[in-house]
């Protein structure tokens, strides 16, 4: 109701009918979302179930029914006598080594593109997000070419390079946006103080773009402790593989021992997915913090 100047607003009604329809839409929407964790989680408990079996129950019994003796030696024997603990740590190392190079890498590419003026930095970043368009298995070859060249076949190094390379464009994506959102005030007051490029970018910088940098972070993380093909292509020494190499030596010639490879698969799950659990908070809050661009 509109008198002169003034707009009278009239307030908003809750009918009970759409209290009701409100209600509906999000029970269907609970029920959409309980049904997709219920098939997330399914795979996993399927490969526990899996992992406590011997080769006769894989096949006989059906697949989500437990063991009438569960098998977990099966635990204790691919930790002690099938050399898991060594992939394990072959794993830990490869994957932490490969994580801060290219967080390290990544915070320098960003800065540079988003903080300095210089005419090639558009180049630049446009050349790293076509790295992201280069298909794995294309790099394979030459890949393994270039590191025989130099020495560095059979040798992690090879795969901690591989590893940073082709994570290195979506991390820059990563941190990009929450690079432009940084107030430039803080910069120039540090300038004014006479800090150096270098003091500004660890001291003021990093610290400020934790949040994203440990979004990045894990996600570097999963897939470089998920990696196959590199470690199978470029290492051929028992004791430089990792968990998911490891694998293959329960698969012999004329047997296999499926329950110590559902134990291997369950070892090399667990670490990353507690991880993931643990800081899945911060993986939402930094792409979220990502995306805004100011």
């Amino acid at each position: 109701m509109e008198t002169g100047n003034q707009v009278a607003y009239a307030p908003r009604v809750h009918t009970p009918l759409r209290s009701v329809g409100s209600k509906l839409v999000y029970g269907v929407l609970y029920a959409l979302l309980i049904l997709a964790a219920v098939v997330q989680i399914l795979p996993l408990v399927w490969l526990l179930f899996f992992s406590l079996k011997n080769n006769q129950e894989v096949f006989n019994l059906p697949p989500f029914a437990l063991p009438t003796h569960p098998k977990w030696e099966n635990y204790a024997n691919v930790w002690s006598q099938g050399n898991i603990e060594r992939y394990f740590l072959n794993s830990v190392w490869i994957t932490l080594a490969a994580v801060l190079l290219t967080i390290l890498l990544a915070s320098f590419v960003t800065f540079a593109i988003t903080r300095m003026r210089w005419k090639l930095s558009s180049a630049v970043l446009g050349l790293f997000m076509v790295g992201m368009m280069i298909p794995v298995h294309s790099t394979l070859i030459p890949l393994f070419s270039m590191f025989q060249k130099v020495g560095l076949t059979d040798s992690q190094l090879s795969i901690i390079l591989s590893y940073t390379a082709f994570n290195l464009p979506i991390t820059i994506m990563i941190l990009l946006g929450f690079y432009y959102a940084l107030p430039v005030e803080v910069e120039e007051a540090a300038i004014m103080d006479g800090c150096s490029v270098n003091r500004m970018f660890f001291r003021i910088e990093l610290p400020m773009t934790i949040s994203v940098v440990v979004t990045a972070a894990i996600i570097n993380m999963i897939y470089n402790w998920n990696e196959f093909i590199f470690v199978n292509t470029f290492i051929s020494s028992d004791s430089l593989k990792t968990l998911t190499v490891g694998v293959q030596n329960f698969v012999g010639q004329y047997t296999t021992d499926w329950g110590a490879i559902g134990a291997t698969l369950m070892i090399s799950i667990l670490p990353i997915l507690i991880v993931f659990l643990l800081l899945s908070n911060r993986i939402v809050e930094g792409i979220a913090a990502g995306s805004v661009k100011g």
